[in-house]
């Protein structure tokens, strides 16, 4: 695991986009700080960047560096979610325009997958993480049913089995305007 890290961290650091197994589905991702690598994000997936894409960050930590504190509710529900969560938070701060919702929201999950995890330690940066389909498309729970010519247009693919890999996406909650948690998928 750690060459494959390596080399995804040079894409990283060339604004490359990659294709990865996370703890949910297959992702195509890119540092999520980089407008112009969420941009070839956008091209890839033939993606309106009207539509938010999710972010993945390795903690607590690391998630409040882009967002602030986060909410009580939140850490409690997180603590003990036993399935991925994706969290819509507002006001992000310190990443690419271009992954921020015209609503000047933005969706993170703290990620499971021992990969993601070592890849966003070694890179300190926050990585995109939307499935790897064309949009419109369904989302791949193997790299076995990622789109050929998805493949050709990442930068890099991640050489590791998917054995982590949850199969469905995550679930995406939100705190509404009277403090209360709302799934908007589950």
């Amino acid at each position: 695991m750690k060459d494959e890290i390596n080399r995804t961290l040079k894409v990283l650091a060339s604004g490359g986009t990659f294709i990865y197994p996370t703890d949910t589905i297959w992702g195509l991702g890119c540092d999520a700080t980089n407008n112009v690598a969420v941009e070839k994000i956008y091209q890839i997936k033939n993606r309106p960047d009207s539509k938010s894409l999710i972010i993945l960050v390795d903690g607590m930590e690391m998630l409040q560096k882009y967002v602030g504190a986060v909410p009580e509710r939140i850490e409690k529900f997180l603590s003990a979610a036993t399935k991925p969560t994706t969290v819509i938070y507002n006001n992000p701060h310190g990443l690419a325009p271009n992954v921020v919702a015209s609503d000047n929201t933005v969706a993170i999950r703290i990620v499971q997958n021992d990969f993601c995890q070592a890849l966003i330690k070694a890179s300190g940066k926050p990585i995109v993480s939307t499935s790897a389909n064309v949009s419109g498309y369904p989302s791949p729970a193997s790299l076995e049913e990622i789109d050929p010519i998805l493949l050709k247009k990442a930068d890099y693919i991640v050489n590791l089995p998917a054995t982590e890999t949850g199969k469905t996406a995550s679930q995406i909650i939100k705190l509404n305007d009277l403090g209360e948690i709302e799934f908007l998928r589950k």
